[in-house]
């Protein structure tokens, strides 16, 4: 989003150089040309859908103890919650059900395909995950998405760090 607006205020100036160059009678079509465009390039900005995703991950990629949960957002709004899993990162889509309490602690619970419900407690910039019966007991940390040493590609909705993805979790899947 930045890229766009730093566009817009590329092509105000542009076009607002571009004016004073002209006579006054095609000055004042021009001037009419640039707030008018200005105010299209604002819009469009303005109107795209802000995604937004916090990544959680548990042991190391590319082994089979990775697991790895993708909470979506778009404005804000939570959207869609995927698991990964193992060696071959193999992936399923989740359901959110809601909030909710476990062991004294407030939570926001989602379900797999075969009705399996996890519970994830925020802890500081962490999200524990649990079930209801105690087999499952894990400690997700922020994963970063994005170049490494260069290498790769930049992840746009990704959370920029530990504590902007903890925002993301409070403010969408825990209210």
């Amino acid at each position: 989003m930045t890229d766009d607006i730093s566009l817009a205020v590329f092509l105000f100036g542009f076009l607002h150089n571009l004016y004073d160059t002209f006579d006054l009678k095609s000055g004042i079509i021009m001037k009419k040309l640039v707030v008018q465009l200005f105010l299209i390039l604002c819009l469009s900005v303005s109107l795209q859908a802000q995604l937004k995703v916090a990544s959680y991950s548990y042991g190391k990629r590319g082994t089979d103890q990775y697991e790895h949960f993708a909470f979506w957002t778009k404005d804000g709004k939570r959207t869609d919650v995927y698991y990964s899993y193992g060696k071959q990162n193999k992936e399923t889509k989740l359901d959110y059900i809601g909030r909710g309490q476990i062991n004294g602690d407030s939570c926001f619970k989602v379900r797999f395909a075969n009705k399996y419900v996890l519970y994830f407690i925020p802890t500081g910039f962490q999200l524990k995950a649990i079930d209801g019966v105690g087999k499952y007991n894990k400690t997700f940390v922020w994963q970063y998405e994005g170049p490494v040493n260069g290498i790769g590609t930049y992840c746009d909705p990704c959370a920029a760090d530990d504590r902007d993805a903890m925002k993301i979790i409070r403010a969408s899947y825990m209210k």
